[in-house]
């Protein structure tokens, strides 16, 4: 692990943990998890130690603009979803509840989908970009739980998953690799899926309840999370890079206002200007030794 102040400054430390455990432990934390804290959960995040995009997710614009985009969206999504639904919390979010429990912390935003805080027991988790387990019709609004669309999608698409996760029909393999917002990396054998349907309207525009790239986060969303910021004695960011601007703006509010900023996390970050302390480490280990040193 490392520790730095801000990048224009050379100062360094060779234990960050005294400096972590000071600043959460006064408590009034604003706390901010990226796709780094779910790794170690089984689920990627899109972005390697240098920051840079390993994959490309659908964007919003190519969702709402075609059947067929949503065809293959959702069947990518079908074969994907027993696992994303399988991962279990791993040692960070069980920390992250600790350090809840504890009283330390004042908020707690994410901006995973996975719902694995609240599986680890965390309360009161502003999910920034939604929730999985949830979907809309964006035709006339109706909302169904992602199980009842599962098995929808099953009854409707028999054999489809073994289909996917054996050959293609050329005979080369199909890749299964999981992404963070729950689908799969899946070749072209979507044209016979038949995707979802609203069963109040009729519709083909069911979406998971999910902010997509290129979607912006709803504005009283934002508001809550900038207040409850406003209000906090300092930030703690987990397992982000901060390369969305959906996450970083709460790095830049604090910055501007004189509350700390620590970031723990592997590799670089769009924040790292901002940050008053910064650990480059791993987390489950990092926040491990900092609930018990703070116990």
């Amino acid at each position: 692990m490392s520790y730095a102040v801000p990048a224009t400054t050379a100062n360094r430390t060779p234990d960050p943990l005294p400096h972590l455990v000071e600043q959460v432990g006064a408590g009034g934390v604003f706390v901010l998890t990226g796709a780094g804290l779910s790794t170690d959960s089984g689920i990627p995040d899109y972005r390697g130690r240098d920051g840079v995009r390993r994959v490309m997710p659908m964007q919003f614009g190519e969702f709402v603009g075609s059947s067929a985009a949503r065809r293959r969206y959702w069947a990518r999504s079908y074969v994907g979803w027993q696992r994303f639904r399988a991962a279990a919390p791993n040692d960070g979010h069980r920390a992250v509840t600790s350090l809840g429990e504890l009283g330390l912390i004042d908020a707690l935003v994410t901006q995973n989908v996975d719902g694995l805080h609240q599986a680890a027991g965390s309360r009161e988790v502003v999910e920034l970009h939604g929730s999985l387990t949830q979907v809309v019709c964006l035709t006339c609004g109706d909302r169904s739980a992602r199980h009842e669309v599962q098995d929808r999608l099953g009854e409707a698409n028999p054999g489809f998953v073994e289909h996917a996760r054996g050959v293609a029909a050329d005979g080369s393999q199909v890749s299964s690799q999981i992404r963070p917002d729950g689908d799969i990396v899946l070749a072209d054998i979507v044209e016979a899926f038949h995707a979802p349907t609203c069963l109040v309207c009729g519709a083909d525009a069911l979406k998971p309840d999910v902010v997509f790239f290129g979607e912006s986060v709803p504005r009283e969303r934002v508001q809550l999370c900038l207040d409850a910021l406003d209000a906090s004695r300092s930030v703690v960011v987990l397992g982000s890079s901060l390369a969305v601007m959906s996450g970083y703006r709460f790095v830049r509010r604090a910055a501007a206002r004189g509350i700390p900023v620590a970031i723990v996390t592997r590799g670089v970050t769009r924040g790292d200007a901002e940050a008053t302390l910064r650990v480059d480490g791993p987390l489950a280990s990092t926040l491990g030794a900092l609930v018990a040193a703070l116990r």
